[in-house]
């Protein structure tokens, strides 16, 4: 299994662990069909994600939250995101840049309500030094479209590592564990303003993605940033930076990080961070 550099951080507490002091199941069996864990690609608060491989076939699993906060249950909440995201692969299963989902996933002959699954895309997650062609980023940018047409806000596309560099050169949108979706003609106004506010993010990253990562990328390209982050955002950042710098302290206090309490200084640092080199958050 892949590692990053040997790190002195202490591994993470069962309370910070989606599964407790449990790792991803070894076997799982999907639609009758018997996979073998062949890495772990993350293990964090939310989820556990990992790779499985049955002959030539491989997938990506994901299991939500099944550790107690404090006493308070949360298998119901893995159950929830797990329902989402799978309904939203299904919704999805048409569109190239977007993995086919997995079915019903049990391990042990008992299934896994809190666990979604899709097929693995050969390739790598996006990394910062990555300068690509123009058209990777048009042919996603019309992709995104698609998805924003089903009536969906991706969400989580701050992300650099939830874009996948196929190895046929294209890109592909992984996890939808926070994705947001209303039907697209639904009456509810609220929703409607909320989806378009929330679509306008998803755009705002991948124009953030297309000036850092594309082969022509020119020196204004932080200027043109903040000239195109939307208002909501940057009131975001305002909360969400301060809470982010607590939370990373508090880890380091607890000797999960070191350093700044980046990621990237775990004991275990997921897959798609491995490569990176640090700096800012966007």
């Amino acid at each position: 299994m892949s590692q990053a550099p040997p790190s002195t951080a202490k591994p993470r507490p069962a309370l910070f662990r989606a599964l407790g002091k449990q790792d991803p199941p070894p076997v799982i069996d999907v639609d009758g069909k018997t996979f073998q864990r062949v890495e772990i690609y993350k293990h964090d608060s939310w989820a556990a994600t990992a790779l499985y491989q049955s002959g030539e076939e491989k997938i990506v699993c994901k299991f939500n939250r099944q550790q107690s906060i404090l006493g308070l249950p949360m298998r119901w909440l893995g159950r929830c995101l797990a329902r989402r995201e799978s309904r939203f692969y299904q919704l999805f299963a048409d569109l190239p840049a977007v993995p086919k989902g997995c079915g019903t996933i049990s391990a042990e002959g008992r299934e896994l309500p809190h666990a979604a699954g899709h097929a693995f895309v050969e390739g790598r997650p996006l990394r910062p030094d990555d300068r690509l062609p123009a058209h990777f980023f048009a042919d996603l940018k019309a992709q995104l479209a698609k998805v924003h047409e089903r009536g969906v806000a991706y969400m989580d596309l701050h992300k650099r590592e939830n874009i996948i560099l196929g190895r046929d050169g294209r890109g592909y949108l992984i996890d939808f564990q926070v994705s947001f979706g209303i039907h697209p003609k639904t009456w509810f106004l609220p929703a409607r303003w909320l989806l378009r506010l929330f679509q306008s993010g998803d755009r705002y990253h991948m124009i953030k993605h297309e000036l850092r990562h594309a082969q022509n990328a020119v020196d204004q390209r932080e200027k043109q940033l903040s000239e195109a982050r939307p208002w909501w955002i940057r009131m975001h950042r305002l909360i969400a930076q301060p809470l982010r710098s607590l939370r990373r302290m508090l880890l380091v206090r607890l000797g999960i990080r070191q350093g700044n309490g980046r990621a990237q200084s775990e004991h275990f640092t997921e897959d798609g961070l491995r490569h990176d080199a640090p700096r800012r958050a966007a």
